[in-house]
């Protein structure tokens, strides 16, 4: 695909704000999530869980179980008898269903369908486990000592040197320049360690799926997911099925954030469906879903920077340590690409290590890795502007990495929105309103995420009423039938109301990739819009038939086909309607089609600014005012990008202020729920105030950039960096929950 597409254009529908398709469903309870879905005859499915954090399952006794009435099956890793082609997908298996060990509180190491949900959790507890209980460990630097307990022998890339234990499976390194010469030219330079806990995505539905499997070996999967094809891709290998007899349908999903990017229940009840040739379903409890579901990393992070007296920035380094659970991720690699991204240095070099511990497999979280690389990078920013006596958005954009820029990541940016954001959050009355009143700070912060591009396929259907059916192949997590059916109406010249855009199953379209990496609205609007033009031809070669001209004599404009110019003929213009109407009689249905493997997403970058009050008696923080500014390049439906806006937002406050999972000194986890799991309510925050930039992103039509996961990255550090000025002590953890905040003012204070 051409990165010149650009093409400025006013715009009739796009960027206008609609009535979202899905909302009548949502509020009045229709809408089918995957807790809904039923089957006549169906078994409830349950999963026995490891109650220790690393263990050696010596053996499984399921007899009991299995000979009690109502239990039509019981599966355990036995049953699961292919050895999958990729690493990938044998971490899924292991992760699923527990092999020789099990890794972590929560890790699955049975699973029984029944007739019931009692007579499920009854056979639950006839099941007997011997279990050598192991030495564990679950910080990632103890993790990363050579006499750690070791979770898997034999992982550990070649590019890990020598000295660290194997549960270091890998590491990367990012940057240019010479880092070395960069700190001796500096006249400043500030070095800290800092720390994040891992935190949930706090999604309100949890896990569910049905599965049915005929005695032919064919099958039917229904679940909440953010992509159904790679729910069917993984399943089919880990079943040793073919890929074409397995069909997967994505229910509503009642939120995700990239922690229904991954593949737990599914191959289980698939199981359990082949073996008692009943429908099986499954929903996991919330202590499940926060036990064994994926939250994001952990993290140990050190990071020097060393700054000139005018302000340039003379190096940056950063070491990114991500604790990801029981099984490999590539978060450290993440964090170590972003934490720099924002500036231009001619002197970076970071590195990313991977570390796995005995705890649940971190899934993504939004912009997996880069909100702990912001919040350790921009603390370290924001004091090295308050040493020089700089104002800290005069000193990032200074230091910002604008067009032609080399990241320090590598590649070098195309036309990007970093300054213009800063400037926007300089002359907004936010930055220039005076803050008054004791123990309060004011903190800012930048982020930056890539955004993906990937596999895609969208139909357009132009039915005979003129009214057009749309099907796409990616759940919508945060408002894609709303924006393709607003891009579709919007290339086609007809009304949005016109156009309906649902989510196909596996059998209906192409591959279509996973609902992350904010690439939804850039990759199937880019298809949408070119099976709408592909739709367009089609008609205007009709008209051309019905005309007896050329078809490169006919244009389309504004929803119809006419002549182009007089020497073309004099014909009055056809509609859509007009067209659609005689399709039958022209060559048969009309409808555009488009496939392809996306190139061209545009980064985006973001700006918050916080203002916050710190209770010196007791560590609260209490967040008074709140605003973002990013770069959407295009804001297809500005309701939804304010909404990702404001999401990211809530959910950094969250991860800033008072989430984190707790482990006891036996690897068991503490807070398995949301009274101890304390995740942000309304009455915890402001109002979220949003400005919108449109920097267009060259590599689509309409200069879309994805939006979803930004708003994530730079809260933790201007939450960090207002709470550090209203206590007066540089917070360098997370969360600031309150014991810890207080502990660290009394430490301050003497």
């Amino acid at each position: 695909m051409a990165k010149d597409e650009f093409q400025s254009r006013q715009f009739k529908v796009v960027g206008t704000r609609v009535p979202r398709p899905d909302g009548v469903d949502k509020v009045t309870g229709r809408a089918r999530y995957g807790a809904d879905i039923t089957a006549p005859g169906m078994l409830t499915g349950l999963c026995l869980r490891s109650p220790h954090a690393h263990a050696r399952i010596r053996s499984i006794d399921t007899s009991a179980a299995e000979a009690m009435k109502g239990v039509k099956a019981v599966v355990t890793r036995a049953d699961f008898d292919v050895t999958p082609e990729s690493s990938g997908n044998r971490d899924v298996l292991d992760n699923v269903m527990a092999g020789d060990k099990a890794l972590y509180d929560g890790h699955t190491v049975a699973a029984v369908a029944a007739t019931s949900r009692s007579v499920a959790r009854a056979a639950l507890k006839a099941i007997k486990v011997d279990y050598e209980v192991l030495p564990h460990v679950t910080d990632v630097d103890e993790a990363m000592k050579p006499d750690a307990p070791v979770l898997h022998e034999g992982r550990q890339q070649e590019s890990v040197p020598e000295g660290y234990s194997q549960n270091v499976l890998a590491r990367s390194q990012y940057g240019h320049g010479d880092v070395d010469k960069g700190f001796e030219e500096a006249d400043i330079v500030i070095e800290r360690h800092f720390t994040t806990a891992a935190t949930h995505q706090g999604y309100i539905e949890p896990h569910a799926c049905l599965a049915t499997m005929g005695g032919d070996g064919k099958a039917d999967l229904w679940c909440c997911t953010q992509g159904h094809y790679h729910v069917r891709d993984t399943c089919a290998e880990l079943l040793g099925m073919d890929t074409g007899q397995l069909k997967v349908t994505s229910s509503e999903i009642g939120g995700g954030f990239g922690g229904k990017t991954t593949v737990f229940l599914e191959p289980v009840a698939l199981m359990l469906s082949r073996k008692s040739g009943k429908p099986v379903k499954m929903t996991m409890s919330r202590e499940e879903v926060l036990r064994a579901s994926g939250p994001t990393a952990s993290t140990s992070v050190s990071i020097k920077i060393g700054a000139r007296k005018d302000g340039r920035i003379t190096a940056g380094w950063g070491d990114f340590r991500y604790q990801n659970g029981a099984f490999e991720a590539m978060n450290g690699a993440l964090g170590a690409m972003c934490g720099f991204a924002p500036y231009d240095l001619e002197n970076v070099r970071t590195t990313g290590w991977e570390v796995v511990t005995n705890r649940p497999k971190a899934a993504a979280y939004r912009a997996p890795g880069a909100p702990m690389a912001a919040f350790a990078v921009e603390s370290v920013v924001d004091e090295l502007a308050g040493e020089l006596g700089m104002d800290p958005i005069d000193f990032r954009l200074m230091n910002a990495a604008d067009e032609g820029t080399k990241a320090a990541y590598g590649p070098t940016y195309p036309a990007i929105g970093l300054k213009s954001v800063l400037e926007a959050a300089k002359d907004h009355p936010h930055w220039n309103t005076p803050l008054e009143g004791e123990n309060r700070g004011r903190g800012f912060a930048v982020g930056f995420w890539f955004n993906f591009g990937g596999n895609t396929s969208v139909s357009l259907m132009i039915n005979g009423d003129g009214t057009v059916s749309l099907s796409e192949g990616n759940p919508d997590i945060g408002g894609s039938r709303a924006s393709m059916s607003m891009m579709a109406a919007e290339e086609l010249g007809i009304p949005y109301e016109h156009v309906r855009c649902v989510i196909a199953d596996t059998a209906s379209l192409g591959q279509n990739d996973i609902t992350d990496g904010s690439r939804v609205t850039f990759a199937v609007g880019l298809a949408t819009i070119k099976a709408a033009r592909h739709a367009i031809d089609i008609m205007k070669a009709r008209a051309a038939r019905i005309w007896g001209i050329d078809e490169e004599a006919v244009e389309w404009v504004d929803g119809a086909a006419q002549p182009a110019g007089p020497n073309a003929g004099k014909f009055e213009p056809m509609t859509l309607k007009e067209i659609a109407a005689l399709a039958s009689k022209t060559g048969g249905p009309i409808a555009g089609h488009f496939e392809v493997n996306a190139e061209g997403a545009g980064v985006s970058f973001g700006a918050h600014i916080a203002d916050t009050e710190v209770d010196p008696e007791t560590g609260a923080v209490k967040v008074l005012r709140y605003t973002v500014f990013q770069d959407a390049g295009k804001a297809v439906h500005p309701d939804y990008v304010e909404g990702q806006m404001q999401g990211g937002a809530v959910q950094g406050i969250g991860w800033a202020l008072n989430e984190e999972y707790i482990y006891g000194e036996d690897g068991i986890l503490q807070n398995p729920g949301y009274l101890d799991y304390r995740i942000p309510v309304a009455s915890d925050l402001p109002m979220i105030d949003t400005k919108i930039l449109e920097i267009p992103n060259p590599g689509h039509p309409y200069g879309v950039r994805g939006v979803g996961e930004t708003g994530i990255v730079p809260p933790l550090a201007t939450l960090a960096n207002a709470v550090s000025r209203a206590a007066g002590v540089r917070m360098t953890s997370l969360p600031m929950s309150p014991p810890k905040l207080l502990a660290a003012i009394k430490a301050a204070k003497g």
